[in-house]
């Protein structure tokens, strides 16, 4: 009777417990693992190496990254060099061959989309400057779509069982997808031309979708912290030519922003930047919708 109630308990357990995934892959930033996550549903395990209140460019190639690097299949990042500073030496200490840069297991957002702000030369009094150009496309809807149809292709190419378990899903996501973005514009219409200050040059796919207008920024040069003498630049700047807000995503100290919106009288608006960001931006349908909500809020 026993063994009965054993082979029972096992049959319920299989039944029961979700199958294993195809894939295990390591998403760089957030965006990215919500990305996979629609696309690769239950067929995939996600491992999300930085959260939405760290600045990605800063990031500790810690040991508990690097093993989880052991044993992906397939690494998912935006590229262009956000990463330059940590992921190399992941790739490199975690000894799989899989997720090097050229294989099939390394994949780079960047490398699908149009990018903004490429410079004509690169020099270090220039600051954090990126040679590739601007690599935080995640805020235009338009590179999602174009990153997430070829991602979708490379999870098929490499996890050739379920290829059409992740064109199926693809197929879905980019339905709901397109049927947001004509939404998301007809909200966003008071936006255009909205003058605003922000933190980091890392809403520019975001200012160039909605036409908001970038009056500066709150870090003197691109990676370096501001200082009491660019802020009353700033400020003096303002007087002349007001902004709405002074923006700055969730990752980003709001001292300065707080500083020049108390003394410039306009509002500091705290944008969530990637999913996780703020308790609403739970995926990549809400980070939109709250991103918006955000700065609608203070467009009247």
């Amino acid at each position: 009777m026993k063994r009965y109630q054993w082979m029972a308990v096992v049959m319920v357990w299989l039944l029961t417990e979700p199958a294993f995934a195809s894939l295990n892959i390591l998403a760089c930033e957030p965006e990215w693992g919500a990305l996979t996550k629609e696309l690769g549903g239950d067929k995939v395990s996600v491992y999300v190496a930085t959260n939405a209140l760290q600045d990605v460019h800063h990031i500790e190639a810690r040991p508990s990254l690097i093993a989880r690097a052991r044993s992906a299949d397939l690494a998912v990042c935006t590229g262009a060099e956000l990463e330059i500073g940590w992921l190399p030496l992941v790739q490199t200490q975690s000894g799989n061959s899989k997720i090097q840069t050229g294989q099939a297991g390394y994949f780079e957002a960047a490398r699908y989309v149009v990018k903004l702000e490429a410079p004509q030369r690169v020099d270090r009094v220039q600051g954090d400057v990126h040679p590739a150009g601007n690599p935080h496309i995640h805020l235009s809807p338009y590179n999602i779509e174009k990153v997430a149809t070829a991602l979708a292709e490379r999870m098929a190419q490499i996890d050739g069982g379920e290829a059409a378990y992740y064109q199926a899903r693809a197929k879905s996501f980019l339905d709901r997808w397109r049927q947001a973005i004509p939404k998301w514009e007809k909200e966003a219409a008071p936006l255009k031309g909205m003058p605003i200050v922000v933190y980091h040059k890392d809403l520019s796919y975001l200012n160039n979708w909605l036409g908001m207008r970038e009056l500066g920024q709150l870090e003197p040069k691109p990676g370096l912290p501001p200082t009491t003498s660019h802020l009353s630049d700033l400020l003096a700047r303002l007087a002349k030519d007001p902004a709405k807000a002074i923006v700055r995503s969730a990752y980003n100290d709001p001292q300065a922003a707080e500083w020049l919106a108390e003394r410039a009288k306009i509002p500091a608006v705290m944008l969530p930047y990637t999913v996780g960001g703020t308790d609403k931006s739970k995926d990549l349908f809400s980070l939109y919708d709250d991103t918006l909500s955000r700065l609608l809020a203070v467009a009247k």
